[in-house]
Order: structure tokens, then sequence, then C-alpha cells
């Protein structure tokens, strides 16, 4: 792969990332950012915060992309 190759995944990258950034901000600002299976345990000042719930969703949402990508 040569410096173009490497040019052009950067580029595709960072468009991956600007989109999944702007899909979190919305979500966010919907208040979504909570989902139901999601931990979080408080002690004093120190907060743990699990996301179980939202990397459940993400997982069926990633499996089903690449399903619908990568189907022959």
């Amino acid at each position: 792969m040569g410096l173009e190759g490497v040019g052009k995944l950067l580029l595709g990258g960072a468009v991956v990332l600007l989109v999944l950034g702007s899909v979190f901000l919305l979500l966010g600002r919907l208040g979504i950012d909570r989902l139901p299976g999601d931990l979080a345990f408080r002690r004093g000042n120190f907060t743990v915060y699990f996301p179980i719930g939202l990397m459940i969703l993400l997982s069926i949402v990633g499996t089903i992309v690449l399903n619908v990508v990568f189907r022959r």
C-alpha cells in the first residue's frame, strides 16, 4: 500500500469518526445517553460507569451492518 492508499484510509477513518461523533452528540441531546442495562456505581466523589446496554446495542447494529456489507 502506497502513500496514496494510506492517505485515503486515514481520510475514510476521519469521516467515520466524524459521523459517529455527530450521532453520539445527537443521541446525547435527545436524552438517549443512558440505556436500560447500563450500570453506574457512585461512592462519594467517585463514579464507575459500565455501558453494558449501549455495548449490546452497538454489537447488534454492527453485526447487522457487517452482514449486509460483506454478504456474498
